[in-house]
């Protein structure tokens, strides 16, 4: 039968997937309307972003790539090409994913939205110069670039010195003591020891009474003397040696202590040797720039009272302020700019009109409270997210696939309400909105739903449901239907009662002035507020940090890569102390969102030390006793076992010069990691790759008999992470799965209670069933005689919390105070609450 032209439209406005086979997905094909919000929920890991972002846009992405000249394909021939037969009525796409990582302190909220570039064009051309100064072109007003950064400090902000005071911490010890506190410890600090003994300095006497030269040379000289040295013999036996002019042990060549100290920050990979050298440099703030990392001449430039600098401080929402009367060209100051410059003044108002645009849409997304100075890694994932999506909104492309990752993440419910606006906009303008998602707001938003499920991993993969929201309702297996019709009706818990009470005072940082603050012992509490209100600044930062110097050593947080130890933007706390409490906790767990690790070498089953376990299983085996291979064989960390091409890696890294780097599973190995002798020996018919491919669930069923294997992985279980795989890299982990690792690995101790456990917006990247597993895993945790505070958005984690401390009312300056501290019936009915309303909702069973 022939079909009529409206249905041929109708069909041509759908994208067809045929086949799709990427991770779990079970051969699925079904259509997708364009130019339509569309949005995929599921449980985590049953297979939305493989469909969205694995197939769709990895699809889109390498059509696109497909389109450029031959010689540049050559370079991406090892990207990976998605499992699926066919895709038809594929527009192009952006992807605005999650960060995984949190890029460079340089990169800053006004580069991500290219607000920067208009201001720096602004200064350029309608500034204010003082007398006889020559015009300065944009790149002056940038801290990036050599025409702009300061001289002095090179665009830090600070100088760093290293003294003898920061070097040698107790000139009471003697050398040989480890009087030079900046010395590398263990071989090499014993090398520089013993050169200087060949050296006739005297390393047995107190710091304090060497020679001020002496001390002065082995501190500061830049010479590099290589001299015999003998190991084991003293100072005087040494001097016999060399008379007699005697073989020696080997050749060593000395360093300054301070040149060594620089050398070593300057060219180390390793975070936590960056860390340790950074210790023994004194900062202070630049005697040119003042901290703001400009050269004199740039920031001499003004515009409305401000350099370049100040008004990169001044929050969004007062910036916007600052350029609207330009924009509209009502301000004074343009009057009396255009009476001597017309140009100027023109320049000023297209300027202000641009910027006033751009800022427009990120106050709708909620983030007035920011500046343009702010550094990317300060940001939560959700923050940099919404930044990318104002920037897309104003580049005002027509016919685009956006896919987005859970752009709901670290949003508070009035905050999604404005997200959804910014979304409406995009789809208006011409372009459809493929979005992953869990916030029930949004997925009641969308055109269009794709379910897949039911469960995860292997259990997941299918199509559920593809249509209209509505007819949902009748698709039994969606574990989405039940909370998106309320038919989970919401069962409150009484309150447990506080054992006690850890309370805060005079406490100042970011927007918090002088604030006081009480925290329960021995109970559930959900910080909540709107973005920007001051809760992680609260309890991420300050509550941490007090609790850190009160504990000292029994701070059990993890130890996280810092990205740049020199970032200008460590904003200091500048007042608080504990005023009570913290007598009745012994220890403190800080389980953020952080990466487990950088490269595909870390991964669930190293982190968790459950990999060391299975080693050990692999060396009991028959076929490795005969071969003699330790339990050492089976890392990929070790040189023997593991793939020599890729390291052990299971990936090489492909360069793409004009595209960011990607990761490709290694041609040697084909992603095994491990060299061929060591995939022969299996344990229960399997080798050490196979065993790292099952998921927690399979792994489960595996080592059913393992007591220490199913431990960890039983936690793993509960917490949710059950369809991940064992060798799953960090690089492929969301922050929320990161999080959730790390409380299993802590959930594994044997439990002594008094514990403080600080978890920073766990439900991030959470289905609301995945969300009840979480909320019986911090019920345990209470259970058991623990503190558990979180910053929390998700209305069913705060309603079911013991007590809640709602900070705002707004975003910063109009934020910082606790609006209403009490349990969530009464927080709901607090009128200046902007959590209330949907924490009444919750509990009275309107979700």
């Amino acid at each position: 039968m022939e079909k009529t032209h409206d249905e041929t439209i109708h069909r041509e406005g759908f994208v067809t997937v045929r086949g799709a086979r990427q991770h779990n997905l079970k051969d699925i094909s079904l259509e997708i309307p364009r130019d339509a919000l569309v949005v995929f929920t599921g449980v985590s890991g049953s297979g939305k972003s493989s469909l969205a972002f694995g197939t769709l846009y990895a699809e889109a992405q390498r059509r696109y790539l497909e389109s450029v000249s031959p010689y540049a394909r050559r370079l991406f021939h090892q990207m990976p090409i998605p499992e699926v037969d066919e895709i038809e009525g594929l527009p192009p796409a952006v992807a605005l994913q999650q960060q995984r990582g949190s890029g460079t302190t340089r990169s800053s909220v006004g580069s991500v939205t290219t607000l920067s570039n208009l201001l720096r064009m602004l200064y350029s051309r309608a500034g204010d110069y003082p007398a006889n100064q020559p015009l300065l072109y944009a790149d002056s007003f940038s801290t990036n670039t050599p025409e702009g950064v300061c001289p002095e400090c090179h665009g830090l902000g600070s100088v760093y010195q290293v003294t003898e005071e920061s070097m040698v911490l107790d000139d009471s010890l003697t050398i040989r003591e480890g009087a030079i506190a900046s010395w590398p410890k263990a071989w090499q600090g014993k090398n520089l020891r013993d050169i200087l003994v060949t050296l006739n300095y005297d390393v047995d006497i107190p710091w304090k009474d060497l020679p001020q030269k002496d001390r002065n040379w082995i501190l500061f000289t830049d010479e590099t003397p290589k001299v015999p040295v003998f190991r084991n013999l003293h100072r005087a036996e040494v001097q016999i040696a060399l008379k007699e002019k005697r073989e020696p042990s080997y050749m060593g060549t000395f360093s300054g202590a301070k040149k060594l100290v620089l050398y070593t920050f300057a060219t180390t990979q390793s975070a936590l040797m960056k860390k340790r050298v950074s210790k023994y440099m004194i900062s202070s703030e630049c005697p040119t720039c003042h901290g703001k990392r400009l050269r004199p001449e740039s920031l001499s430039v003004t515009f409305v009272g401000y350099d370049i600098a100040d008004i990169s401080r001044v929050p969004l929402k007062k910036l916007q302020s600052i350029f609207i009367p330009y924009a509209n060209g009502t301000a004074s100051g343009l009057a009396k700019l255009a009476e001597k410059h017309k140009e100027k003044a023109l320049v000023a108002q297209r300027i202000a009109e641009d910027l006033v645009a751009r800022v427009d849409v990120l106050l709708e997304l909620g983030l007035g409270y920011l500046s343009l100075e702010r550094s990317t890694p300060t940001l939560s994932a959700g923050e940099h997210q919404r930044l990318r999506l104002a920037t897309q909104v104003r580049s005002n492309l027509f016919g685009v696939v956006y896919v987005l990752d859970e752009p709901s993440a670290g949003l508070h419910p009035a905050d999604t309400e404005a997200l959804l606006k910014t979304l409406d906009r995009l789809k208006a303008s011409g372009n459809s909105l493929f979005v992953v998602e869990h916030e029930l707001d949004v997925v009641r938003h969308a055109d269009w739903l794709v379910d897949v499920g039911p469960d995860a991993g292997e259990g997941g993969g299918e199509i559920l449901y593809s249509g209209p929201p509505s007819g949902l309702r009748d698709i039994a297996r969606s574990k989405t239907r039940m909370h998106l019709f309320n038919d989970h009706h919401y069962k409150k818990n009484k309150p447990r009662k506080p054992a006690g009470w850890l309370t805060l005072s005079g406490v100042v940082k970011n927007n918090l002035n002088n604030l006081e603050a009480s925290f329960p012992l021995g109970v559930l509490t959900s910080v909540t507020g709107i973005s920007g209100s001051g809760k992680s600044s609260l309890v991420s930062q300050v509550l941490v940090e007090l609790m850190s110097a009160q504990l000292e050593n029994s701070l059990s947080s993890e130890k996280e890569e810092e990205e740049d130890l020199l970032t200008p933007e460590r904003i200091e706390t500048l007042g608080g102390e504990i005023t009570g409490g913290s007598e009745q906790i012994n220890r403190m767990v800080v389980v953020n969102q952080k990466p487990i690790g950088r490269t595909p070498r870390s991964n669930l089953a190293t982190y968790t030390g459950l990999f060391d376990v299975v080693r050990k299983l692999f060396a009991t085996t028959k076929l490795a006793k005969s071969r003699k291979y330790q339990a050492g064989r089976f890392s990929f960390n070790v040189g023997k076992g593991r793939c020599p091409n890729c390291e052990g890696e299971g990936a090489v890294v492909v360069e793409l010069l004009f595209l960011p780097s990607v990761y490709a599973p290694c041609p040697v190995c084909e992603g095994t990691r491990y060299n061929p002798e060591t995939l022969e020996v299996t344990y229960h018919e399997k080798n050490i790759a196979e065993v790292l491919s099952l998921t927690v669930n399979e792994a489960v069923d595996f080592f059913i008999n393992e007591e220490r294997v199913m431990r960890p992985l039983k936690v793993l279980q509960e917490v949710g992470l059950g369809y991940l795989r064992l060798g799953q890299p960090a690089t492929e982990l969301s922050g929320g799965e990161a999080q959730r690792i790390k409380l299993a690995k802590e959930l594994q101790r044997l439990n002594r209670g008094k514990t403080l456990y600080i978890l920073d917006e766990p439900t991030t990247g959470l289905h609301p069933t995945d969300v009840e597993k979480l909320q019986l895993q911090l019920s345990r945790l209470v259970n058991a005689g623990n503190t558990v505070i979180v910053v929390e958005h998700d209305m069913q984690v705060i309603a079911g919390s013991d007590w809640v401390i709602d900070m705002g009312p707004g975003a910063g300056e109009e934020g910082g105070d606790i609006v209403v501290a009490d349990i969530p019936e009464h927080v709901a009915k607090n009128k200046k609450s902007k959590t209330a309303p949907y924490l009444s909702r919750t509990l009275n069973g309107n979700v």
